[in-house]
C-alpha cells in the first residue's frame, strides 16, 4: 500500500534566485503573512487576518496566485489562505499583496499537508486546487494530492456544508478525482446536470494554467464536492 503520510506533492521549490531587493520584501512581507506553525493554532481561524472576515477558504498550490489574488480583491470580507511551495511563485503574490494592503490574505509557502494538520477541525469554508500537477506517470501517482489520506485532512478541516473545488485539464487525473471522492465517506458530489461538471464555477477568473491547457487544446473540468 503506498504510503500517504510522507514525501512531498511538488516537484521543485527555487528556481531562478530573487534579486536582493526582492528577497528583503519578501522575507519581510512573509514573516507578516505566513502562519506560525510553531505555535498553536487559533480556535479561530478568521483571528489570523489583520481585518474581519466572515469565511475562511484555502487554495492549495495558487501558481502565479492570479486567482487568489482576484477572489481576495473581489470579496474583501472572505479571508483567503494561499499554499504555494515554489518560492518564485510565492514571491511574485507575496508582493502584490504587500503592495495592495490585501488584508484578507494570508500565505504558506510549504507543504499544504503541514499547514491542514495544524489547522483546528472544522475550521474552513472551503478549498480550492486549481490545475494541479497531475504527475501524468503511473510511477508519480503516489504523489498527487488527491488521496485518502489527505482527503481525511481535507475532511477534517472543512466545516459541514464547505465546499472542495477541483479543476483539471488532464482527464486521468479528473477521473481519479472523481473516483477518490466517490469513495470517500465524507463528501458528495454536487454536480446535479451533465454539464455542471463542464464549466467553472461563477464567477470565475482563471488561472494561467487553464489558459496554457486552452491554448493547447485541452479543456477543463470543474468538480465541486460538499463536506457532509
Amino acid at each position: 500500500m503506498t504510503d500517504h503520510t510522507k514525501g512531498s506533492f511538488f516537484g521543485r521549490r527555487v528556481g531562478k534566485p530573487l534579486r536582493k531587493g526582492r528577497q528583503e520584501q519578501f522575507d519581510t512581507a512573509l514573516q507578516r503573512l505566513q502562519p506560525d506553525l510553531s505555535v498553536p493554532a487559533p480556535e479561530d481561524v478568521a483571528t489570523l487576518f489583520a481585518r474581519p472576515v466572515s469565511s475562511v477558504w484555502m487554495e492549495v498550490g495558487f501558481g502565479g496566485g492570479e486567482h487568489l489574488l482576484h477572489e481576495a480583491r473581489r470579496l474583501p470580507d472572505v479571508g483567503f489562505i494561499g499554499v504555494e511551495p515554489f518560492v518564485s511563485s510565492l514571491a511574485k503574490a507575496v508582493a502584490e499583496v504587500d503592495s495592495d494592503g490585501l488584508e484578507n490574505v494570508r500565505v504558506y509557502g510549504d507543504d499544504a499537508i503541514k499547514l491542514l494538520d495544524w489547522l483546528p477541525p472544522a475550521c474552513l469554508d472551503g478549498v480550492y486546487q486549481l490545475y494541479p500537477d497531475p504527475w501524468p506517470k503511473r510511477r508519480h501517482w503516489k504523489r498527487r494530492f488527491i488521496n485518502p489520506v489527505n482527503l481525511d485532512r481535507y475532511a477534517r478541516v472543512l466545516k459541514p456544508g464547505a465546499l472542495l473545488r477541483f479543476a483539471s485539464d488532464i482527464d486521468t487525473y479528473v477521473d481519479w478525482t472523481l473516483r477518490h471522492l466517490r469513495d470517500h465517506p465524507a463528501f458528495e458530489w454536487t454536480a446535479e446536470r451533465a454539464d455542471d461538471w463542464r464549466r467553472p464555477w461563477a464567477p470565475w477568473s482563471g488561472t494561467r494554467y487553464e489558459r496554457k491547457a486552452v491554448r493547447e487544446g485541452r479543456v477543463g473540468r470543474y468538480l465541486e464536492f460538499r463536506r457532509l
